[in-house]
């Protein structure tokens, strides 16, 4: 079952959306924490009942030259929460700035800059040599500036820098943060 409700504001005079949702699930999942002694002894992976998530979304223009026009600087926000089994996310969130149209002499272009954090529950494998975990929470941020060429050809560079789920490879080497650097060429018709 999913529910969403979606509204949009005008805290300030200025536009914004509010939306809120959620989902559950009765169905039967694999459980993603496993005892390796059930495994052998009822042939079988441990089960989990039910699934949850609450959401919340949000977008505020903090300044809005022309009312509806797309235009302007704002933050955004994205808040999550789950049962944490079988889906290995408890806690979700994001939050950034972004703005379109507000450099002099450049209506088109846009900037995003913007951060995200993900409470992974560890999911757990115990043996008798010990219990070995292979997650950890993630975080990462982005930034971007969309440079407008022309009405109908955007140039965007991006740079990512994330903090993986994974912390180890299956060889036990440490999994370390990575940095992205990106272009994109975008045509527009």
């Amino acid at each position: 079952y999913a529910l969403e409700g979606r509204i949009k504001t005008g805290f300030f005079g200025l536009t914004g959306h509010q939306l809120i949702g959620g989902g559950y699930s009765n169905s039967e999942f694999t459980s993603l924490s496993q005892n390796l002694r059930f495994i052998i002894e009822a042939r079988t992976l441990e089960k989990q009942d039910g699934s949850w998530n609450i959401y919340y979304n949000f977008d505020q223009y903090l300044y809005e030259p022309n009312k509806g026009s797309g235009q302007g600087l704002g933050i955004f926000g994205r808040f999550g929460v789950s049962d944490g089994n079988p889906n290995p996310i408890h806690y979700f969130y994001s939050i950034g700035v972004g703005g379109k149209g507000i450099v002099p002499g450049r209506p088109i272009d846009g900037f995003g800059i913007g951060y995200y954090y993900i409470d992974v529950g560890n999911p757990k494998l115990r043996t008798i040599f010990g219990t070995r975990s292979f997650l950890r929470d993630e975080y990462g941020f982005e930034a971007f500036y969309n440079f407008a060429l022309t009405p109908w050809m955007q140039l965007t560079p991006d740079i990512q820098v994330i903090r993986p789920a994974q912390k180890e490879t299956i060889s036990g080497e440490s999994v370390s943060t990575a940095t992205v650097l990106g272009l994109r060429l975008q045509l527009v018709f």
